[in-house]
């Protein structure tokens, strides 16, 4: 299960940070990420960040933008700066792990519920 947070009504220009968290039975990670879809759009990655360290950005958010990961808590942050109207989507958070179902592990891939992110002045 993934919980995300941090979402609301911003004016351009200003910040807001995401917050997503993994709960259940897991057994790894191997890559969170926030992904978004604005109305009538198709959903797209914002960005990305796997067990290794490598972080991936969309074009239009870099230099805005920050993943950060806390693999202790099993969660992953956005740090998003200098908002724009265009940013306004629901955000979701993806999580590529494995979990314990039955005495085995089972990868997949798990999205949150989403939360909306609206730049408006």
């Amino acid at each position: 299960q993934l919980v995300e947070s941090g979402g609301g009504l911003v004016q351009p220009g200003g910040s807001l940070r995401l917050s997503c968290v993994a709960s259940g039975s897991i057994y790894s990670i191997n890559s969170m990420g926030w992904y978004r879809q604005a109305l009538g759009q198709e959903r797209e990655l914002v960005a990305s960040i796997n067990s290794g360290g490598t972080i991936e950005y969309q074009g239009s958010v870099k230099g805005r933008f920050t993943i950060s990961r806390d693999v202790a808590k099993n969660a992953v942050y956005l740090q998003m700066n200098d908002l724009k109207p265009e940013d306004t989507a629901v955000y979701y958070c993806k999580s590529d792990m494995g979990e314990w179902s039955g005495g085995i592990v089972m990868f997949d891939d798990y999205w949150g519920q989403g939360t909306q992110v609206t730049v408006s002045s």
